[in-house]
């Protein structure tokens, strides 16, 4: 066995195809087949069903994955750091949700390049979940995500607590007048966003479980519906005191309980970290 069989294993299971993962590869479909049965014959089991529609991963399969994704990762970073080993370079990816990325990620980046200027630093924004899983699966280096996260393989640093605050229009003077109308609507991220699950367990714990869901896909998107009286929403304050202070809201602050985010930066703690990563980490 050697890495472009663990590279050959990995194109079958995403493409679902030994023909597509050939193509992938700039192969021919034969030495797909052969590689393929060469690890079934070394690790004595069969990686893949195979039927006339498509190849899946076999449990032994998806278990050897985790383990080529972290081969692979592992053979990337230890090339990093031989080749820059008198020097900070590379390319780290972090991702951030949708907050972090407005308030943090310019200042982080300018920071980052004048100190390292060698190092190339990509951020990315998505759902906290989707950034947990990118991390466990070796597609982002860290990212800053809201606490808790109770997964062993990663480590975490605490970066800061957040207030969160009830957004509503300016002529909204109490929460309650706002969250009294019927139907209430609401204006929020996607499922999976860390604010909108804290405004449906805020909601909750007013009693109110019957509210109309108006989804947008920015800030921005966010900030305009409130104050053009079509719902209300959750931000953090910081959000609203730096960019959106002179529009037309109102804001309510919530119980701490429910209304105070801590962020954390995660990252893996079973693979050897870059010097670059490292100094991206250092800084926090």
């Amino acid at each position: 066995m050697n890495t472009n069989d663990l590279k050959i294993f990995e194109a079958v299971a995403a493409n679902g195809s030994f023909t597509k993962a050939a193509e992938s590869m700039f192969t021919v479909q034969s030495n797909v087949t052969a590689r393929i049965k060469s690890l079934e014959e070394e690790f004595g089991t069969e990686l893949f069903t195979r039927t006339s529609r498509k190849v899946e991963l076999t449990a032994a399969g998806q278990t050897l994955m985790q383990y080529s994704k972290q081969v692979g990762h592992l053979i990337e970073e230890a090339k990093k750091n031989i080749q820059n080993a008198d020097q900070v370079k590379g390319h780290i990816k972090i991702g951030c949700i949708e907050t972090t990325m407005a308030l943090k990620a310019p200042a982080i980046i300018n920071h980052f390049a004048d100190t390292y200027p060698e190092v190339e630093l990509e951020f990315r924004s998505a759902m906290a979940g989707s950034l947990i899983s990118d991390v466990m699966n070796y597609k982002l280096d860290a990212a800053f995500v809201p606490a808790p996260v109770n997964i062993p393989e990663l480590e975490q640093v605490m970066i800061k607590e957040e207030q969160l605050v009830i957004l509503a229009p300016a002529g909204i003077k109490n929460i309650n007048d706002a969250i009294a109308v019927s139907p209430l609507k609401i204006v929020v991220f996607d499922q999976g966003c860390v604010f909108r699950a804290r405004l449906e367990s805020w909601l909750g714990s007013k009693g109110i479980i019957r509210y109309k869901s108006i989804v947008v896909n920015s800030i921005e998107g966010i900030i305009n519906f409130v104050e053009a009286g079509l719902g209300v929403s959750i931000l953090p304050e910081e959000v609203i005191s730096q960019y959106y202070s002179n529009r037309k809201i109102n804001t309510f602050v919530m119980n701490k309980e429910i209304g105070t985010m801590t962020t954390v930066l995660i990252t893996r703690r079973d693979v050897p970290q870059s010097r670059a990563l490292k100094a991206f980490l250092d800084m926090y």
